[in-house]
């Protein structure tokens, strides 16, 4: 159901962008350059533009004539719905008007970044062999955690279920004692790596073992975490490789971003009217954290930290015990 509502969401989204970029008034447009393949309502839809549509689609050669046709329909039926738009004159409200300015300027924006990362060289082997070794915890030192995870109503953590929780050795306990007292709740298994988890979360979770229950707090939720077994799980170098060039790769992109608007920032005036400066908040909240256990987003069999979040002590592990 949720997948479902996802690509409705999407696809929603792509018509909204379609009608934002395509509706620009009702005068006839220039003739596109390339081969026209068809014409609807004596607009053109050229050779170009089905060609982008397969760039875009990532069509592999033996789905060429298959997708090309698939595409091309979809092409003329965007175009109906846009002539359909321009008619009922929504390429002018302000919603659209304000959605176009937007997307141009993000379009504009990602082409001038683009110019920049563009010159990033490649992370060497050198590099990738230095990160490989200077992090035996994501590589030839992981460990694998299998967790049981008890998930609760807030409210519900009493100071009773608390002193309960302290005293047990394993979510069993804690499991039976929900039982016995009628509170709800709902049990998963989960299997991580220290590559998945925040430093501080992986640290306790070796120090303190198999018998103790930790406790996650998430606003109206809270998570009863045990470790039920700790495996070694080592990465070689090998296999580590593409994913460490790929994470190296994405930190020097994000670097050289940061330098440029830095750059910018310094020789631009920026005054902040009727408003305050936003805040920087870098801390990560717990509801975060249990994302991190529930829905990893792990690429192959490994998973590193995002470069935005490389200071481990910054996810911040709200009520963690």
């Amino acid at each position: 159901m949720v997948v479902t509502y996802m690509r409705m969401k999407l696809i929603g989204l792509v018509l909204f962008s379609i009608l934002v970029f395509s509706a620009c008034d009702n005068q006839p447009k220039e003739k596109k350059p390339g081969q026209a393949l068809v014409s609807i309502n004596g607009q053109e839809v050229t050779t170009l533009q089905l060609n982008d549509e397969i760039r875009r689609a990532g069509v592999r050669a033996d789905q060429y004539e298959a997708s090309s046709k698939q595409l091309l329909e979809s092409l003329i039926a965007r175009q109906l719905i846009v002539d359909e738009a321009i008619r009922n004159k929504l390429d002018r409200t302000p919603d659209v008007m304000q959605a176009r300015e937007r997307a141009n300027a993000q379009i504009i924006a990602q082409a001038y970044l683009q110019g920049i990362v563009s010159k990033i060289t490649k992370p060497s082997e050198a590099e990738v062999n230095e990160y490989y070794q200077k992090h035996p915890e994501y590589f030839a030192q992981r460990k694998q955690f299998d967790l049981t995870i008890l998930r609760i109503a807030t409210k519900d953590l009493s100071s009773e279920l608390r002193a309960v929780i302290d005293a047990a050795k394993s979510t069993g306990e804690v499991a039976a004692w929900l039982d016995k007292k009628n509170v709800q709740y709902f049990r998963s298994l989960a299997s991580r790596s220290t590559a998945d988890l925040p430093l501080e979360m992986v640290t306790m979770m070796r120090e303190k073992g198999k018998n103790h229950v930790f406790i996650i707090n998430e606003q109206e939720n809270s998570s009863l975490v045990s470790v039920n077994e700790i495996k070694d799980s080592p990465v070689t170098a090998t296999d580590a490789a593409l994913q460490i060039e790929k994470y190296l790769t994405n930190h020097k992109y994000k670097q050289a971003i940061d330098a440029e608007i830095a750059r910018l920032r310094s020789s631009a005036k920026i005054e902040y009217l009727n408003a305050k400066a936003p805040a920087r908040n870098t801390e990560r909240p717990a509801t975060q954290l249990m994302d991190d256990i529930n829905h990893p987003d792990t690429v192959g069999n490994l998973n590193l930290p995002e470069p935005t979040s490389e200071g481990a002590i910054e996810r911040g592990i709200m009520g963690l015990k």
